[in-house]
């Protein structure tokens, strides 16, 4: 991990909050969908997307910078996002606390 442990706190916190809004996104989603809410899903659709997205380029940069492992990546790839996130960043969270105790 080349950057100070608190700059990298800092990004999975940014993580963090991108990941349990689109869960909220995707829970919502989930809904309209049973509910045949065509207009609703129209809208949250492509937002659930950017968020999966967005949380794509956040680990993928993260392990690029060798902030953490390329596992992070695939963990939110294979868990269609906020899962995979939330898992990672208490994982790396937790190194990052045994690395400064």
């Amino acid at each position: 991990m080349s950057k100070p442990p608190a700059e990298i706190r800092r990004q999975l916190t940014r993580l963090r909050v991108v990941a349990i809004t689109d869960a909220v996104l995707l829970v919502f989603l989930v809904t309209a969908a049973l509910r045949d809410a065509e207009g609703v899903i129209d809208v949250l659709g492509p937002l659930h997307g950017a968020g999966f997205l967005l949380q794509l380029y956040l680990v993928a940069r993260g392990a690029g910078e060798r902030w953490w492992g390329w596992w992070f990546p695939a963990a939110v790839l294979l868990t269609a996002g906020p899962p995979g996130a939330l898992f990672g960043d208490m994982r790396v969270r937790r190194q990052l606390a045994a690395h400064d105790g």
